[in-house]
């Protein structure tokens, strides 16, 4: 009598555990953090410090927010290289309208938020109205708002004593022992997040990316959508510029400079596909930490900060490959299924 089939063993505890990470970009990224945190505390164990740590995520929650609006742009197959202009042209604006108008601080926020929204919508009229693809639009309008600080600038600076009193405190402050700028960044990243998950336009937002000829069939105007994601990638930028400013207190014309490799670092780290469609911002902002995680890791470990850009390079291309190759093997299995 032929022998019983047995039945197959399953995973085991870590074929179990790398099989989830494998599937959530943001379990991967929170897995790699501790990973990396227990390696560099063995060599620096000021790493873990409340202070350093406080440092570090306050500078994460600016360039997480400014991700939560990237991403949303990427999602919709586009990308938007000017959000760094945008974020100095903003921080720059805020500081010299507090230091010689002697306007209320929040008046001059809302007006360098105003400001961020404002540019957002000319990338976003730019690249809808002509049908110009967004990467080039937005190099143009990169130089274009990095210019008009220059210009604001006149070779000055703004400096932290000609701010209010205390301005800069803003940065460090604390509620319950979680820094402002920390719960800033999370109010905005789970509001996004909720308005993509339980809104018809965030459904939108995924279908326009995911397939923009289908969405069209189904009644969504393509570029409207995309539109709008400019206009609030613009907004959140200018949030940024605003928390930027803050932070730094002494801001010139070249504030933020390069930071959009990091924003977009972060959102292709976060598990955003450059190919549109998928991704979520929570993935964005723990990319954003894991950035800035390293790059506080070369400081305490006093390696060569010109390895970072470098890194942000690699990162970029070993997370776009993986989306590739899992966006392939995905499809391969797909046709096996139906075969």
């Amino acid at each position: 009598m032929a022998a019983s089939a047995q039945p197959k063993a399953g995973p085991g505890l870590v074929g179990r555990v790398t099989g989830t990470l494998g599937r959530s970009r943001e379990l991967t990224l929170v897995a790699l953090m501790a990973v990396m945190a227990a390696l560099v505390t063995i060599g620096a164990p000021q790493f873990i410090s409340p202070d350093n740590l406080s440092q570090v995520t306050a500078m994460a929650a600016i360039i997480a927010i400014a991700a939560a609006g990237e991403a949303m742009v990427v999602m919709t197959k586009n990308i938007d290289m000017s959000l760094e202009s945008t974020i100095g042209l903003v921080a720059f604006l805020v500081g010299m309208l507090l230091r010689g108008s002697g306007m209320p601080v929040p008046v001059a926020w809302a007006v360098g938020i105003g400001v961020g929204l404002l540019l957002g919508m000319v990338n976003g009229t730019i690249i809808t109205v002509f049908r110009l693809p967004a990467i080039v639009v937005t190099l143009g309008t990169l130089s274009i708002f990095r210019g008009v600080v220059f210009i604001l600038a006149g070779g000055k600076e703004v400096d932290l004593a000609d701010l209010p009193a205390g301005y800069a405190d803003l940065a460090t402050d604390t509620i319950l022992g979680v820094p402002v700028f920390v719960i800033v960044a999370a109010v905005i990243v789970a509001g996004v997040a909720l308005m993509l998950y339980k809104t018809r336009f965030g459904r939108q937002v995924y279908a326009v990316g995911s397939n923009a000829e289908a969405a069209a069939i189904l009644g969504i105007r393509s570029r409207a959508v995309t539109f709008a994601v400019f206009a609030m990638a613009g907004a959140l930028g200018g949030v940024a510029g605003v928390m930027w400013g803050i932070y730094f207190g002494t801001i010139d014309a070249t504030s933020a400079s390069g930071v959009v490799l990091q924003i977009v670092a972060a959102v292709v780290v976060g598990g955003v596909s450059i190919a549109g469609g998928t991704g979520t911002v929570v993935g964005a902002a723990l990319g954003a930490l894991f950035l800035a995680l390293i790059n506080n890791a070369l400081l305490v470990l006093q390696l060569p900060q010109e390895l970072l850009q470098a890194i942000y390079g690699a990162v970029i291309l070993i997370a776009v490959s993986a989306d590739a190759l899992l966006s392939r093997r995905n499809r391969v299995a797909a046709r096996e299924a139906r075969a």
